[in-house]
Protein backbone atom coordinates (compact mmCIF):
# COMPACT_ATOMS: atom_id res chain seq x y z
CA UNK A 1 0.00 0.00 0.00
CA UNK A 2 1.54 3.28 -1.01
CA UNK A 3 1.87 5.37 2.12
CA UNK A 4 0.14 8.91 1.88
CA UNK A 5 0.20 11.58 4.58
CA UNK A 6 -0.49 15.06 5.38
CA UNK A 7 1.23 17.96 7.37
CA UNK A 8 -1.99 19.79 7.87
CA UNK A 9 -5.98 19.80 8.03
CA UNK A 10 -7.35 22.52 5.93
CA UNK A 11 -11.22 22.79 4.96
CA UNK A 12 -12.10 22.69 1.35
CA UNK A 13 -14.32 26.17 1.10
CA UNK A 14 -11.31 27.88 1.38
CA UNK A 15 -9.60 25.91 -1.46
CA UNK A 16 -12.46 27.25 -3.49
CA UNK A 17 -11.87 31.02 -1.84
CA UNK A 18 -7.66 30.10 -2.78
CA UNK A 19 -8.91 29.47 -6.18
CA UNK A 20 -11.21 32.16 -6.94
CA UNK A 21 -8.82 34.86 -5.85
CA UNK A 22 -6.15 33.38 -8.29
CA UNK A 23 -9.08 33.32 -11.68
CA UNK A 24 -9.53 36.63 -10.55
CA UNK A 25 -6.38 37.95 -11.68
CA UNK A 26 -5.96 35.23 -14.46
CA UNK A 27 -9.07 36.27 -15.94
CA UNK A 28 -11.04 39.67 -16.13
CA UNK A 29 -14.19 38.27 -17.25
CA UNK A 30 -14.52 35.72 -14.19
CA UNK A 31 -17.11 37.92 -11.74
CA UNK A 32 -18.42 36.25 -8.50
CA UNK A 33 -21.69 36.70 -7.09
CA UNK A 34 -22.36 35.45 -3.24
CA UNK A 35 -26.31 35.12 -1.43
CA UNK A 36 -25.24 36.19 1.68
CA UNK A 37 -22.55 34.13 2.98
CA UNK A 38 -18.98 35.70 1.61
CA UNK A 39 -17.24 34.68 4.53
CA UNK A 40 -18.67 31.43 4.72
CA UNK A 41 -17.74 30.68 1.28
CA UNK A 42 -14.12 32.12 1.73
CA UNK A 43 -14.92 34.81 -0.82
CA UNK A 44 -13.40 37.83 0.96
CA UNK A 45 -10.18 38.30 -0.78
CA UNK A 46 -11.65 38.10 -4.05
CA UNK A 47 -14.61 40.81 -3.20
CA UNK A 48 -11.66 43.11 -1.89
CA UNK A 49 -9.15 42.71 -4.81
CA UNK A 50 -12.40 42.83 -7.15
CA UNK A 51 -15.35 44.74 -5.90
CA UNK A 52 -16.53 45.70 -9.91
CA UNK A 53 -16.71 42.05 -10.28
CA UNK A 54 -18.40 40.97 -7.05
CA UNK A 55 -22.29 41.36 -6.72
CA UNK A 56 -23.96 40.79 -3.10
CA UNK A 57 -27.08 39.44 -4.02
CA UNK A 58 -28.66 38.98 -0.65
CA UNK A 59 -30.51 36.12 0.23
CA UNK A 60 -31.70 35.87 -2.85
CA UNK A 61 -30.32 32.69 -4.47
CA UNK A 62 -33.16 32.27 -7.44
CA UNK A 63 -32.04 35.48 -8.11
CA UNK A 64 -28.47 34.78 -8.03
CA UNK A 65 -28.79 31.88 -10.60
CA UNK A 66 -31.08 34.26 -13.13
CA UNK A 67 -28.24 37.30 -12.71
CA UNK A 68 -25.47 34.96 -13.52
CA UNK A 69 -26.89 33.07 -16.24
CA UNK A 70 -28.01 36.65 -17.54
CA UNK A 71 -23.79 37.38 -17.32
CA UNK A 72 -22.93 35.03 -19.19
CA UNK A 73 -24.55 36.14 -22.85
CA UNK A 74 -21.97 39.17 -21.91
CA UNK A 75 -19.61 37.01 -21.95
CA UNK A 76 -18.58 37.18 -18.54
CA UNK A 77 -17.92 33.75 -16.02
CA UNK A 78 -19.86 33.82 -13.00
CA UNK A 79 -19.24 31.75 -9.85
CA UNK A 80 -22.13 31.60 -7.59
CA UNK A 81 -21.70 30.96 -3.93
CA UNK A 82 -23.57 29.62 -0.94
CA UNK A 83 -24.86 26.62 0.65
CA UNK A 84 -24.86 23.50 -0.99
CA UNK A 85 -28.34 23.17 -0.13
CA UNK A 86 -29.33 26.51 -1.13
CA UNK A 87 -26.99 26.06 -4.40
CA UNK A 88 -29.44 23.18 -5.18
CA UNK A 89 -32.63 22.19 -3.94
CA UNK A 90 -33.79 25.47 -3.26
CA UNK A 91 -33.24 26.81 -6.70
CA UNK A 92 -33.78 23.86 -9.12
CA UNK A 93 -36.22 25.16 -11.05
CA UNK A 94 -33.79 28.44 -11.92
CA UNK A 95 -30.52 26.49 -12.19
CA UNK A 96 -32.82 23.55 -14.95
CA UNK A 97 -34.83 26.32 -16.91
CA UNK A 98 -32.08 29.26 -16.96
CA UNK A 99 -28.80 27.51 -17.33
CA UNK A 100 -28.69 23.80 -17.58
CA UNK A 101 -31.62 24.18 -20.93
CA UNK A 102 -29.40 26.90 -22.73
CA UNK A 103 -26.09 25.54 -21.74
CA UNK A 104 -25.62 28.98 -20.04
CA UNK A 105 -21.41 28.84 -18.60
CA UNK A 106 -22.31 29.85 -15.17
CA UNK A 107 -20.13 27.41 -12.35
CA UNK A 108 -22.28 26.80 -8.92
CA UNK A 109 -19.90 26.42 -5.81
CA UNK A 110 -21.48 24.74 -3.15
CA UNK A 111 -20.16 25.09 0.16
CA UNK A 112 -21.22 23.16 3.74
CA UNK A 113 -22.43 19.97 1.80
CA UNK A 114 -23.51 16.95 3.23
CA UNK A 115 -22.98 15.94 6.98
CA UNK A 116 -20.02 17.13 8.00
CA UNK A 117 -22.22 20.52 7.95
CA UNK A 118 -22.46 19.05 11.30
CA UNK A 119 -24.31 21.04 13.75
CA UNK A 120 -26.56 23.07 11.76
CA UNK A 121 -28.68 19.59 11.60
CA UNK A 122 -30.56 18.35 8.69
CA UNK A 123 -32.42 20.56 7.29
CA UNK A 124 -28.91 22.36 5.81
CA UNK A 125 -26.92 18.54 5.70
CA UNK A 126 -28.23 18.46 2.08
CA UNK A 127 -27.40 14.84 0.86
CA UNK A 128 -28.95 14.75 -2.66
CA UNK A 129 -27.15 17.22 -4.53
CA UNK A 130 -25.18 15.26 -6.59
CA UNK A 131 -28.05 13.12 -7.57
CA UNK A 132 -30.14 16.48 -8.29
CA UNK A 133 -27.32 17.81 -10.36
CA UNK A 134 -26.02 14.97 -12.51
CA UNK A 135 -29.23 14.60 -13.66
CA UNK A 136 -29.22 17.98 -15.45
CA UNK A 137 -28.11 17.42 -19.38
CA UNK A 138 -24.85 18.97 -20.02
CA UNK A 139 -24.00 19.64 -15.95
CA UNK A 140 -20.61 18.56 -15.01
CA UNK A 141 -20.36 17.91 -11.56
CA UNK A 142 -17.34 17.55 -9.28
CA UNK A 143 -16.45 16.58 -5.88
CA UNK A 144 -12.74 17.23 -4.92
CA UNK A 145 -11.26 15.23 -1.81
CA UNK A 146 -8.98 18.25 -0.03
CA UNK A 147 -7.66 21.76 -0.35
CA UNK A 148 -5.36 21.21 -3.22
CA UNK A 149 -8.01 19.93 -5.08
CA UNK A 150 -10.50 21.87 -4.68
CA UNK A 151 -7.98 24.76 -5.31
CA UNK A 152 -7.41 23.03 -8.04
CA UNK A 153 -10.58 22.08 -9.45
CA UNK A 154 -12.06 26.02 -9.20
CA UNK A 155 -9.15 27.28 -11.28
CA UNK A 156 -9.79 24.38 -14.19
CA UNK A 157 -13.40 25.01 -14.16
CA UNK A 158 -13.40 28.82 -16.18
CA UNK A 159 -11.42 27.11 -18.72
CA UNK A 160 -14.39 24.64 -19.62
CA UNK A 161 -17.43 26.17 -21.24
CA UNK A 162 -21.20 25.17 -19.54
CA UNK A 163 -22.51 24.23 -16.81
CA UNK A 164 -20.33 23.31 -13.47
CA UNK A 165 -21.40 22.36 -10.28
CA UNK A 166 -18.80 22.07 -7.96
CA UNK A 167 -19.41 20.69 -4.34
CA UNK A 168 -17.11 21.47 -1.02
CA UNK A 169 -17.41 21.69 2.80
CA UNK A 170 -17.05 23.34 5.88
CA UNK A 171 -14.61 21.35 8.22
CA UNK A 172 -10.99 20.33 8.04
CA UNK A 173 -9.78 17.54 6.39
CA UNK A 174 -6.16 15.85 5.65
CA UNK A 175 -4.54 17.81 2.63
CA UNK A 176 -2.48 15.56 1.04
CA UNK A 177 -2.97 15.90 -2.59
CA UNK A 178 -0.21 17.64 -4.61
CA UNK A 179 -0.26 21.69 -4.30
CA UNK A 180 0.59 21.76 -7.94
CA UNK A 181 -1.48 19.08 -9.30
CA UNK A 182 -2.74 18.96 -13.20
CA UNK A 183 -7.19 18.60 -12.31
CA UNK A 184 -8.56 17.57 -15.57
CA UNK A 185 -11.89 17.14 -15.68
CA UNK A 186 -13.62 13.76 -15.96
CA UNK A 187 -10.15 11.72 -15.35
CA UNK A 188 -9.86 9.84 -12.05
CA UNK A 189 -7.06 9.43 -9.72
CA UNK A 190 -5.56 6.10 -9.27
CA UNK A 191 -4.23 6.34 -5.74
CA UNK A 192 -3.00 2.75 -5.10
CA UNK A 193 -2.91 0.00 -7.27
CA UNK A 194 -3.86 -3.54 -6.09
CA UNK A 195 -5.43 -6.76 -7.02
CA UNK A 196 -8.19 -8.49 -4.93
CA UNK A 197 -10.78 -5.21 -4.55
CA UNK A 198 -10.82 -1.79 -5.80
CA UNK A 199 -12.49 1.08 -3.86
CA UNK A 200 -13.81 4.29 -5.23
CA UNK A 201 -13.96 7.42 -3.06
CA UNK A 202 -15.37 10.82 -3.82
CA UNK A 203 -14.88 13.86 -1.39
CA UNK A 204 -14.05 13.06 2.05
CA UNK A 205 -14.18 10.10 1.55
CA UNK A 206 -11.17 9.92 -0.36
CA UNK A 207 -9.46 9.94 2.74
CA UNK A 208 -11.31 7.38 4.66
CA UNK A 209 -10.83 5.08 2.17
CA UNK A 210 -6.59 5.32 1.95
CA UNK A 211 -7.02 4.33 5.70
CA UNK A 212 -9.00 1.83 5.15
CA UNK A 213 -6.53 0.45 2.35
CA UNK A 214 -3.73 0.98 5.42
CA UNK A 215 -5.46 -1.45 7.35
CA UNK A 216 -6.75 -3.96 4.84
CA UNK A 217 -3.19 -3.92 3.42
CA UNK A 218 -2.23 -5.30 7.19
CA UNK A 219 -4.46 -8.04 6.49
CA UNK A 220 -2.96 -9.18 3.44
CA UNK A 221 -5.52 -7.45 1.57
CA UNK A 222 -4.73 -5.59 -2.22
CA UNK A 223 -6.45 -2.55 -2.71
CA UNK A 224 -7.06 -0.44 -5.72
CA UNK A 225 -8.11 2.90 -4.73
CA UNK A 226 -9.11 5.60 -6.79
CA UNK A 227 -10.19 9.02 -5.97
CA UNK A 228 -13.15 10.07 -8.77
CA UNK A 229 -13.34 14.00 -7.85
CA UNK A 230 -15.41 14.07 -11.36
CA UNK A 231 -18.97 12.26 -10.64
CA UNK A 232 -20.41 13.82 -14.27
CA UNK A 233 -18.59 13.39 -16.41
CA UNK A 234 -17.19 9.97 -15.27
CA UNK A 235 -13.98 8.07 -15.93
CA UNK A 236 -15.98 4.97 -17.62
CA UNK A 237 -12.55 3.92 -19.21
CA UNK A 238 -10.33 3.77 -15.57
CA UNK A 239 -13.52 2.26 -13.28
CA UNK A 240 -13.76 -0.82 -16.20
CA UNK A 241 -10.03 -1.37 -16.48
CA UNK A 242 -9.67 -1.52 -12.52
CA UNK A 243 -12.45 -3.26 -11.89
CA UNK A 244 -11.95 -6.01 -15.33
CA UNK A 245 -8.50 -6.28 -12.57
CA UNK A 246 -10.16 -7.09 -9.26
CA UNK A 247 -13.77 -8.12 -10.05
CA UNK A 248 -15.21 -6.39 -7.24
CA UNK A 249 -15.77 -2.82 -5.55
CA UNK A 250 -16.87 -0.48 -3.08
CA UNK A 251 -18.18 3.06 -3.72
CA UNK A 252 -17.35 5.91 -0.65
CA UNK A 253 -18.92 8.86 -0.83
CA UNK A 254 -20.88 11.59 1.59
CA UNK A 255 -24.47 11.31 -0.20
CA UNK A 256 -27.40 9.24 -0.30
CA UNK A 257 -27.21 5.89 -1.69
CA UNK A 258 -29.72 7.25 -3.91
CA UNK A 259 -28.36 8.82 -6.91
CA UNK A 260 -25.04 9.35 -6.24
CA UNK A 261 -21.06 8.24 -6.97
CA UNK A 262 -22.48 4.60 -6.25
CA UNK A 263 -25.56 5.08 -8.33
CA UNK A 264 -23.56 6.05 -11.60
CA UNK A 265 -20.46 3.87 -10.91
CA UNK A 266 -23.42 0.71 -10.49
CA UNK A 267 -25.49 1.70 -13.85
CA UNK A 268 -21.95 1.63 -15.85
CA UNK A 269 -21.00 -1.85 -14.18
CA UNK A 270 -24.87 -3.43 -14.93
CA UNK A 271 -23.93 -2.28 -18.70
CA UNK A 272 -20.60 -3.76 -19.22
CA UNK A 273 -18.69 -5.16 -16.57
CA UNK A 274 -21.29 -6.77 -13.41
CA UNK A 275 -19.44 -7.62 -10.90
CA UNK A 276 -19.66 -7.53 -7.10
CA UNK A 277 -20.61 -3.86 -5.42
CA UNK A 278 -20.90 -2.58 -2.14
CA UNK A 279 -21.82 0.85 -1.37
CA UNK A 280 -20.44 3.28 1.69
CA UNK A 281 -23.05 6.24 2.03
CA UNK A 282 -26.30 7.30 3.98
CA UNK A 283 -28.82 4.60 3.36
CA UNK A 284 -32.55 6.58 2.85
CA UNK A 285 -32.26 9.18 5.39
CA UNK A 286 -31.72 12.99 6.77
CA UNK A 287 -29.27 13.61 9.02
CA UNK A 288 -29.33 15.46 12.51
CA UNK A 289 -27.39 17.74 14.50
CA UNK A 290 -23.85 16.61 16.17
CA UNK A 291 -20.13 17.34 15.15
CA UNK A 292 -19.42 16.26 11.83
CA UNK A 293 -17.11 13.21 13.44
CA UNK A 294 -20.02 11.63 14.99
CA UNK A 295 -22.30 11.65 12.34
CA UNK A 296 -19.81 10.40 9.93
CA UNK A 297 -19.76 7.44 12.28
CA UNK A 298 -23.48 7.00 13.03
CA UNK A 299 -24.17 7.36 9.60
CA UNK A 300 -21.74 4.66 8.28
CA UNK A 301 -19.11 6.75 6.35
CA UNK A 302 -16.27 6.43 8.11
CA UNK A 303 -12.79 4.01 7.51
CA UNK A 304 -14.72 1.21 9.86
CA UNK A 305 -17.58 0.71 7.49
CA UNK A 306 -15.08 0.85 4.46
CA UNK A 307 -13.14 -2.34 6.03
CA UNK A 308 -16.40 -3.69 6.52
CA UNK A 309 -17.85 -3.53 2.85
CA UNK A 310 -14.86 -4.50 1.19
CA UNK A 311 -15.13 -7.64 3.63
CA UNK A 312 -18.52 -7.70 2.61
CA UNK A 313 -18.06 -7.64 -1.28
CA UNK A 314 -14.97 -10.51 -1.06
CA UNK A 315 -17.10 -12.66 0.31
CA UNK A 316 -19.50 -12.25 -2.81
CA UNK A 317 -16.45 -12.43 -5.08
CA UNK A 318 -16.65 -15.29 -7.24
Amino acid sequence: MKKYTYTEKKDTRSGFGAGLSELGKQNENVVALCADLTGSLKMDAFQKAHPERFFQVGIAEANMMGIAAGLTIGGKIPFTGTFANFSTGRVYDQIRQSIAYSGKNVKICASHAGLTLGEDGATHQILEDLGLMKMLPGMVVINPCDYNQTKAATIAIAKHVGPVYLRFGRPNVPNFTAADQNFEIGKAVMLNEGTDVTIIATGHLVWKAIEAGEQLAAKGISVEIINIHTIKPLDDAAILKSLTKTKCVVTAEEHQMNGGLGDSVAQLLSRKLPVPQEFVAVNDSFGESGTPDQLMVKYGLDTVNIVSAVEKVLARKK
